[in-house]
């Protein structure tokens, strides 16, 4: 098997970028890009540092993220696995992308720019819920926003309506196979429903 290794192999396996996919990149929000970004409940933060790259959902019952400024928004952390893969990146390499997924669209908005983590206090309060804040946030300058054409959702099928996750290993499941049977399985799957419901925020 012979790997593409230089950008003008590259290049001459496809055609040139048409004009749309180019003049549709902004460098701070737009109305309609506010507008799609604000729509989005959930989006994928992806990050590098020192030990390679990570990918992480963020998701809420809202807009994910604020506007600060056109140029700024700023995404809180709200409570998760505390291995803090994403946010140790960040406060070693600033460099981030993110995909806005809003529900039922099969396009996706994609922004590129950089990042710095706070635990302020006014701007955690920010995003109270029934008394609880973000252990921190994450602030984050925009360098480029730019919508992706919805082929991959579509392919994909993404909201076809049909519940195929019926199929798929549970977390316990997975857990009980990664520890030899010492954790995981039928009870930590039974709980979580409950102890998510505790630690949503």
């Amino acid at each position: 098997m012979e790997f593409i290794e230089d950008i003008a192999a590259l290049e001459g396996l496809y055609g040139n970028p048409g004009a749309p996919a180019l003049r549709k990149v902004a460098r701070r929000l737009t109305p309609l890009y506010r507008k799609w970004i604000m729509a989005s409940r959930l989006c994928v933060l992806s990050t590098v540092g020192p030990e390679g790259v990570d990918g992480s959902p963020r998701g809420d019952d809202g807009p994910v993220v604020l506007e600060l400024d056109p140029g700024t928004l700023a995404l809180p952390d709200w409570r998760g696995n505390n291995r803090l893969d994403s946010l140790r990146n960040i406060v070693r390499d600033s460099r981030v992308s993110l995909m806005f997924i809003a529900p039922g669209s099969n396009n996706v908005v994609r922004l590129n720019g950089s990042a710095r983590l706070t635990a302020d206090e006014d701007l955690r309060a920010r995003f109270e819920k029934n008394g609880k804040y973000p252990a921190t946030v994450i602030v984050i300058e925009i360098a480029e926003i730019y919508s992706q054409c919805a082929r991959a959702l579509m392919r994909a099928g993404m909201w076809s309506g049909v519940d195929e996750a019926v199929n798929l290993p549970t977390v316990g499941e997975i857990l009980a196979e990664m520890t030899a049977g010492e954790e995981g399985g039928a009870r930590y799957d039974e709980d979580w429903g409950a102890r998510a419901e505790k630690t949503m925020w």
